[in-house]
């Protein structure tokens, strides 16, 4: 298998251990987010400073990356919060909206019009969102599952507004540099939250805050950097939705979060959708570059 493939496939995965990684961890989700990103951001710095890269860190890496830090922080502690209200499907599906919301974002707001296919694509993925609530919309009575699915939303609102902002960030701003920054603040947003907990963290507990910042933080980010630098967007965009698939797999395998035959074609349905977007969109890339290229 292609090595680079291999970091792709390893990155989602990795990314998809956080929903488990907190559970197993115990503490408050702000204490879960700070460590993740904290020690995300210390591993980058030394691996940049380890490898020669040090003028990579000693930049300022601009305004926008310090914003979408922030979105970072958002994203992660929303979705650790929704996933103590509700299932880890359910959390990690809506969440996978992101990239839909985020292409309607930007149709309205940044001129990238969505095609007729987009447009269905995200139908689509809608529909499968509502088959994963298994077509019940009336949440009175079920408070604890109104809750989470409020808290995946905020997830999702703050992935898409990372996911936008990142493509406002000017292209000198190495990926490495940026991926550290965005975690470096992340946690700085973080610690005032995280403090207010006043966490009484045991041995055990720690050995799990440092696994989320060195597997779904450091070695996931570290991974998908090297598969982004060699895979077309559309691989990339297929493999990372191995993560919802790793997430709905360890709900069912560790805690017995179990889907119906219902939930499951939604899940693939959502699936399907993201990746079909991903193609199409480097169909798209492609076909703008080649345009530009007749133009020069």
């Amino acid at each position: 298998m292609n090595l680079h493939v291999l970091a792709a496939i390893f990155a989602a995965v990795f990314m998809g251990t956080i929903g488990a990684i907190s559970i197993y961890a115990d503490v408050s989700a702000e204490t879960v987010t700070f460590y993740r990103l904290f020690i995300g951001a210390v591993l980058m710095g030394s691996f940049l400073l380890a490898t020669g890269q040090k003028a990579k860190i000693c930049v300022w890496p601009g305004i926008k990356v310090l914003i979408t830090g922030a979105f970072l922080a958002g994203f992660v502690v929303f979705y650790i919060v929704a996933m103590n209200y509700t299932s880890m499907a359910n959390a990690v599906m809506l969440l996978y909206l992101a990239p839909v919301t985020a292409s309607i974002i930007a149709h309205f707001c940044m001129g990238e019009r969505l095609s007729g296919s987009s447009a269905a694509l995200i139908v689509a993925a809608l529909f499968g969102f509502a088959m994963m609530m298994e077509f019940n919309f009336n949440l009175s009575g079920r408070g604890e599952e109104v809750v989470g699915l409020f808290y995946a939303l905020c997830a999702m609102l703050c992935y898409a507004a990372f996911i936008v902002t990142n493509r406002l960030i000017h292209e000198r701003v190495h990926v490495l540099t940026r991926s550290g920054f965005q975690m470096l603040v992340g946690a700085l947003c973080m610690l005032p939250f995280m403090l207010q907990q006043n966490d009484s963290i045991g041995g055990a507990q720690w050995g799990w805050l440092v696994t989320a910042g060195v597997i779904p933080g450091f070695l996931a980010i570290m991974l998908a950097v090297v598969a982004l630098k060699a895979l077309p967007a559309a691989t990339y965009g297929t493999l990372a939705y191995l993560e919802p698939i790793t997430v709905v797999a360890l709900g069912w395998v560790l805690f017995g979060q179990s889907l119906n035959a219902l939930q499951l074609s939604g899940c693939g349905l959502i699936i399907v959708s993201g990746v079909a977007q991903a193609v199409l969109s480097e169909r798209a890339s492609r076909w703008s570059a080649r345009l530009a290229a007749e133009a020069g």
